[in-house]
């Protein structure tokens, strides 16, 4: 599997490195303009990510607008909510307008409150069928 880590905090973005490489390869974006550029480049070579972790809050382009262009770029080569990327928005937001936007109109798949650990990470990506249930916790 190959994830996408979005995020313009250095630690925040080891952080969910660190946790996901024994399940997948991991690529780092610090904000959302990199991340449009690197999920279309990950499509145009035939190695798509299966999961992306997004920050809402980030220089140049923020997460809801990137995960609607990732969205647009998704429908443009075919792919649909079943077949595309599944999008974990992880926020210090609890409620909010850009956390709405996000989920319900972005397409998000879910939502993480930051911060976040080791086990609420686990447990999302299996309940997404992103890991196989054995995985530890």
């Amino acid at each position: 599997m190959r994830a996408l880590i979005v995020d313009d905090d250095f630690y925040s973005r080891s952080f969910l490195e660190y946790i996901l490489h024994p399940y997948a390869a991991c690529d780092a974006a610090v904000n959302g303009e990199d991340a449009i550029m690197f999920f279309q480049k990950a499509l145009e070579e035939g190695t798509p990510y299966a999961l992306v972790f997004m920050d809402l809050l980030m220089p140049v382009i923020d997460g809801p607008r990137a995960l609607k262009e990732i969205r647009e770029i998704e429908k443009d080569f075919g792919l649909t909510a079943v077949t595309g990327c599944r999008v974990i928005i992880t926020s210090v937001l609890e409620d909010g307008e850009d956390t709405h936007n996000a989920m319900y109109l972005g397409g998000a798949t879910s939502f993480l409150q930051k911060p976040v650990d080791e086990k609420s990470i686990l447990t999302e990506l299996r309940r997404l069928g992103c890991l196989p249930a054995e995985a530890e916790v």
